[in-house]
């Protein structure tokens, strides 16, 4: 029962991770109408422009983390500037196609900058292991979860409270209406990619001191995030929560089976089950414009 339990804790941290990239899914899909394949390099980016900033520059912690998270907003705010926004009126496959070009060319820049083996960033807290009933948590497990629920709590408020979060809801729904009623459509779409950039960002920092990143983990968390979104119900910030929950606890109790490195081929196989019988998602909705 212990190693049960000790899966499921790794599960939901994991699956943590996976929410907020699924949330900065959702985030800019729900602005722009843009799935954006690149978004695990935002994670990838976060972790390793901190762990620049910390070991190259000698900054303080908080002050690596804040200018890593800057850092990943230029960095998507850039991307789509000058590579999103032309094809926007092309078609959507061309998006798609050219946020996997971008995915790869991060890859392949984070290989020539950082080298082909792990990163890692020391735990906000310390390594410290709380221990309950035979359980290990580790304390930056707390963080990770902790976080994801602060950003949770965050885009609701964002969307539902807030004239820049109902006007970023009211680009998506009609761009020419929104920018007649003087809704600057252009800049809320930036504003969706920063916001989604400094999600990712956050999620990198936070995992990192629990798994290392390196150059091919963009891609992997991209999948992930993506999957989890789909699982959950696409558009939907809650049902990005409960589907990166599910298929981080799916992906750790079934290592308690199989043996470890199939955590990936999960995750597919739990796209083509969820895109063939309920494409619409755990919780039903094929969008959620305005709600969380």
């Amino acid at each position: 029962m212990v190693k049960w339990i000790q899966l499921l804790v790794t599960g939901v941290t994991m699956g943590s991770i996976y929410a907020l990239i699924a949330l900065g899914y959702v985030t800019i899909y729900r602005t722009s109408r843009v799935v954006n394949m690149a978004q695990g390099a935002f994670v990838m980016f976060g972790a390793f422009f901190t762990f620049s900033f910390l070991s190259e520059l000698d900054l303080p912690y908080w002050l690596a983390a804040i200018l890593g998270i800057v850092g990943v907003m230029v960095v998507s705010a850039l991307m789509y500037v000058l590579v999103l926004r032309p094809l926007i009126k092309v078609s959507l496959v061309s998006i798609i196609l050219a946020t996997i070009a971008l995915s790869i060319l991060f890859e392949n820049f984070a290989l020539l900058r950082w080298g082909p083996y792990g990163k890692s960033v020391p735990a906000f807290t310390g390594d410290q292991v709380i221990s309950v009933g035979g359980v290990n948590v580790f304390r930056q497990s707390l963080w990770v979860i902790g976080l994801m629920v602060l950003v949770l709590i965050g885009l609701y408020a964002l969307t539902n409270y807030t004239r820049v979060g109902k006007q970023m809801s009211a680009t998506a729904g009609d761009p020419g209406a929104a920018s007649l009623s003087g809704v600057n459509t252009g800049r809320m779409i930036i504003l969706a990619f920063a916001i989604s950039a400094a999600i990712g960002a956050l999620g990198g920092i936070a995992i990192n001191p629990l798994t290392p990143t390196n150059y091919l983990s963009g891609g992997i968390y991209a999948l992930t995030g993506f999957v989890a979104a789909v699982l959950g119900g696409w558009g939907s910030s809650t049902g990005a929560v409960v589907g990166g929950l599910s298929l981080g606890i799916i992906q750790s109790l079934v290592t308690g089976v199989l043996p470890a490195g199939y955590q990936d081929a999960i995750a597919y196989a739990i796209l083509i089950l969820v895109l063939y019988f309920r494409p619409t998602g755990l919780l039903g909705r094929p969008s959620t414009e305005g709600e969380a």
